[in-house]
């Protein structure tokens, strides 16, 4: 897997990450020419256990999804270490884990376990001082510069603005590489985080279907400040809703007829898995 997020990012062109999940949803989103990928804690509990984003996933339950997405795609992969699964010690564990299975970059939260969803209430905080620990921890533990950290702050929910942007200027100061305030209220206050946190680092938009930021599009994140958008649960939306009426529909009319021309028929999926050339690279080693 390649890892030149470092460079897209000193482009001055906003870097769209969409959410994945597995490494057929990264393969998918690699063949529609994302550079970069997210994979979303959130999207793992959704798709893996059907359960809500409220700390259940595990770090080896990540790291093993990770390294199955980076052995198919070869574009970046950030990842969501959530809190870094406990304390500096782990965080450390956690970086070099998802360091050596194949991640570009990881995101850390200041939020305590179990963590929940940032655009949920009842989020608590650990202490500046402790997030700030972790974020020289995930450095220390990095093998390459290469290898990004984005330090998250869900303050604002639980502190307000003021107290978030100034976590995130001490987060900076740590050496964080990326800032995210998660869960900005207004455009207003978007604008006010990049202008006061952007000459410290770049900062990493959220785009969540009906949470709590308002939805940009490329052109007017860029305008605002931001070098990256991730979009980390639309994937997990949007297949669910699909296969919700895909399922109602073959329950009601008992054949998949009226959704025929929304699915790939059997060939078409070998084509994108690559069937064919797995096999043939079988048959090299028959002997």
């Amino acid at each position: 897997m390649s890892n030149d997020l470092k460079r897209q990012l000193a482009s001055p062109d906003l870097v769209i990450a969409p959410g994945i999940y597995d490494a057929l949803s990264a393969l998918l989103a690699e063949r529609a020419g994302f550079t970069a990928l997210y994979l979303s804690g959130a999207a793992i509990a959704y798709t893996k256990f059907g359960r809500p984003d409220i700390g259940l996933v595990d770090m080896g339950e990540v790291a093993s999804t990770l390294a199955n997405i980076a052995e198919r795609v070869d574009v970046p992969v950030i990842v969501d270490g959530d809190t870094g699964f406990g304390n500096a010690l782990n965080v450390q564990r956690t970086v070099r884990r998802f360091e050596r299975a194949g991640a570009a970059a990881i995101q850390i939260e200041d939020q305590t376990m179990p963590k929940r969803c940032g655009h949920l209430k009842g989020k608590t905080l650990v202490s500046t001082g402790e997030m700030t620990g972790k974020i020289k921890a995930a450095l220390d533990a990095r093998s390459s510069d290469d290898f990004l950290v984005v330090a998250r702050t869900d303050a604002v929910a639980v502190e307000g603005l003021d107290a978030a942007l100034d976590r995130a200027r001490a987060y900076a100061e740590a050496g964080a590489d990326m800032l995210f305030v998660e869960a900005l209220r207004t455009e207003e206050d978007m604008r006010r985080a990049c202008r006061e946190l952007g000459p410290l680092a770049p900062m990493m938009a959220n785009m969540v279907e009906g949470g709590q930021t308002p939805i940009r599009g490329r052109g007017e994140l860029a305008d605002i400040g931001y070098s990256l958008a991730i979009f980390p649960g639309g994937t997990v939306r949007a297949a669910a809703k699909f296969l919700a009426g895909y399922f109602e529909s073959l329950q009601a009319t008992g054949t998949t007829d009226a959704y025929r021309d929304r699915m790939y028929e059997f060939d078409d999926l070998q084509k994108l898995v690559g069937t064919g050339e797995m096999l043939d690279l079988g048959r090299k080693y028959d002997g």
